[in-house]
């Protein structure tokens, strides 16, 4: 198969811990063909469809460096086997346009993963809503007043914004905080910015699990990210400290309630949030954590997911379409 990555610059991607890297090894493990794609690359004409320009890589065993480039070439995207979207957040307008230039390449016989439309309808945060039953107490607003009401009947809560990544602009905030009032205004942006709100849960201090679930499959290992001393978050871009467990059968309960959803709607690979028994983001972008789990546990993520490829494409062979 001919694979497609869509990454961040490939001298900005950190081989060691970075699961695009992990999956293109896999990839080229099983004997695959691997090419990376700039996201501003992507292009659409009315003579050619959507290309973009594509760089053939080989992977290195080692990380300094991790790979070596080869040829170069505008190339429409049908003409690979599968493309895959590892673009990182953020989440902008650009991300937006890439969506769209992607949704009008499947129109034109290219398999993506995960679903440009399932990417652009998920919302990262706010798409707990759907799946409420799991997720403890939480208020999606801007208006201070509601958001006030909701600190005051839980008083201690967690605020971030809708399109936030990596901990960034994550406030615990209680009730008797002399800041709250503040806090609110500057994430809100004065009102004009709509926020999450989240009963803060103490489990946090066990770690934030993130579990992986691909083409429906939940991986029996999660990466619990433990907050370093004086902090609430648990992302590993904020300091906090990786370690994998067996999932516990709640984990099980809501990764398997969740998986038949994301694979009907084209979300090969996600990677749902759980602090103690409450089921917090539903992360579809880019997920992580494939590396670290591998390296503590032996369990191979990114070689599943590969297979996923490998059995979602044979399968559409079969149905008639080009491979």
């Amino acid at each position: 198969m001919r694979l497609a990555f869509i990454v961040d610059p490939l001298d900005t991607l950190k081989a060691y811990k970075d699961s695009s890297v992990a999956m293109m090894r896999a990839a080229q493990a099983a004997g695959h063909s691997v090419f990376a794609v700039p996201q501003p690359s992507l292009t659409w004409t009315t003579e050619h469809g959507v290309r973009a320009e594509a760089t053939q890589v080989t992977l290195l065993e080692g990380d300094h460096p991790w790979c070596e480039e080869g040829a170069r070439a505008l190339l429409p995207l049908r003409d690979f086997t599968a493309v895959i979207m590892r673009k990182d957040p953020p989440f902008d307008m650009e991300y937006v346009a890439s969506t769209w230039l992607l949704e009008r390449a499947e129109a034109e016989g290219a398999r993506v993963f995960n679903s440009p439309r399932a990417l652009r309808d998920h919302s990262e945060k706010f798409s707990v809503a759907e799946f409420a039953r799991f997720a403890a107490p939480t208020l999606v607003a801007r208006d201070a007043t509601r958001i006030g009401e909701f600190i005051g009947a839980y008083h201690d809560v967690v605020l971030k914004p809708l399109d936030g990544m990596g901990g960034r602009e994550i406030f615990r905030v209680r009730e008797d905080d002399p800041n709250r009032n503040v806090i609110v205004e500057t994430l809100t942006r004065g009102g004009r910015r709509t926020i999450m709100a989240q009963r803060f849960i103490p489990e946090i201090v066990d770690g934030d699990k993130r579990i992986l679930i691909v083409g429906g499959e939940v991986v029996p290992h999660c990466l619990a990210r433990i907050p370093m001393a004086g902090e609430t978050r648990g992302n590993l871009a904020a300091g906090g400290r990786g370690e994998a467990r067996p999932l516990t059968p709640r984990d099980f309960e809501i990764a398997k309630a969740l998986a038949p959803t994301f694979a009907e709607r084209g979300l090969l690979f996600v990677g749902i949030d759980v602090i103690g028994d409450w089921l917090t983001e539903i992360n579809v972008t880019s997920p992580t954590c494939m590396v670290e789990i591998r390296q503590q546990t032996g369990y191979d993520a990114a070689a599943l997911f590969i297979r996923k490829i490998e059995e979602t494409c044979a399968a559409n062979t079969a149905k008639g379409e080009k491979l």
